[in-house]
């Protein structure tokens, strides 16, 4: 009797222990809290979705909730269009909420445009929000050189707002700036005077503004406000002073090539005085030579030789006593 009923209390046990498992896998597989607040917030699920959901790998909070954000909203959402934006990788929630914001916003913002935004990369959300309140860009110093040589900065505040129709596909921001700074470059090249850009800087924005720079972009450029303008280098001096420096080189280069040319000819000379020289060192040593021959042949006598060699003799004595009254004669003073 006693091991009767202890079986019985085992298997009651067992009996109890399985029904706790099988109900923790239940609530655990199937997400019946969810379903309950859903109906609660009336909207009408099946239990069959969600299961559905569970078996195709979706999270059902990340469907039901914006679900039943954008049914209190008052937007005509369904859930198939919710799960196929997470299956191919969107925010269904950013999508809702932009969608509501769009909606209370009074501005027309389809689901599948709105999708679209998202799966392209950028946020839906903060694009409906920039086309309710612009945003501001404001752009870093830009230089630009006026005709008469001076270099003018400025710096612009580039008050755009989102054109969601072109979110898909346009250019960003970076491209805005990229615009207005050419087109800043292009309006203080053609200035005359760099004053006048000074007194009026308004005109580098009107200039600016009229381009159409936001054509092809995300964006809608409401205003380009010059925030500030300042002075440069004088570039156009500065060119002057190198192009002047260029040349005195060049200058300089020529001068030092004649003076070269000078030197090595000056030099060719004294080798080509030299070489005649020494022809008339050879020419005269030529000569005692010729006066033995002479001597030899009989042309001149013994007597001539003499003669030859008294004047040789007189002529060195002469020069010798002009050396010597040439030093003792004072130089007359400059």
């Amino acid at each position: 009797m006693l091991e009767a009923i202890t079986g019985g209390g085992v298997m009651i046990g067992i009996l109890i222990a399985l029904i706790i498992i099988v109900l923790a896998v239940f609530f655990r597989f199937v997400p019946v809290a969810l379903w309950i607040s859903a109906m609660a917030a009336g909207v009408r699920i099946s239990i069959f979705t969600l299961i559905g959901m569970r078996l195709r790998r979706v999270i059902p909070s990340r469907v039901v909730n914006p679900l039943i954000k954008a049914h209190k909203a008052g937007l005509n959402v369904s859930i198939n269009q919710l799960e196929s934006h997470y299956l191919a990788g969107g925010n269904v929630d950013r999508v809702v909420n932009a969608l509501i914001a769009a909606h209370r916003a009074n501005i027309e913002l389809s689901f599948e445009r709105a999708a679209a935004i998202d799966l392209a990369g950028r946020d839906v959300l903060e694009a409906v929000q920039m086309s309710v309140n612009p945003k501001v860009i404001e752009t870093p110093f830009i230089a630009g050189v006026a005709l008469n040589g001076i270099e003018v900065k400025a710096k612009a505040r580039i008050t755009v707002r989102a054109n969601i129709d072109r979110l898909v596909g346009g250019a960003g921001e970076e491209t805005v700036i990229a615009r207005v700074g050419e087109g800043i470059i292009s309006t203080i090249g053609a200035s005359v005077d760099h004053a006048k850009v000074l007194e009026n800087p308004d005109l580098i924005s009107q200039t600016v503004l009229a381009k159409g720079l936001d054509s092809g972009t995300a964006f809608e450029i409401l205003s380009i406000d010059i925030a500030d303008v300042d002075i440069g280098k004088n570039i156009g001096a500065e060119l002057q002073t190198e192009q002047a420096m260029a040349d005195k080189n060049i200058a300089q280069a020529k001068a030092e090539e004649r003076r070269a040319m000078a030197v090595a000819n000056e030099q060719e000379m004294k080798a080509k005085v030299q070489e005649m020289r020494a022809k008339v060192v050879g020419s005269e040593a030529e000569v005692p030579l010729a006066m033995a021959e002479a001597l030899r042949t009989g042309n001149i006598g013994i007597m001539d030789y003499m003669n030859y060699k008294n004047i040789q003799a007189d002529t060195g004595m002469r020069d010798s006593i002009s050396k010597i009254g040439g030093d003792q004669n004072p130089k007359p003073k400059e």
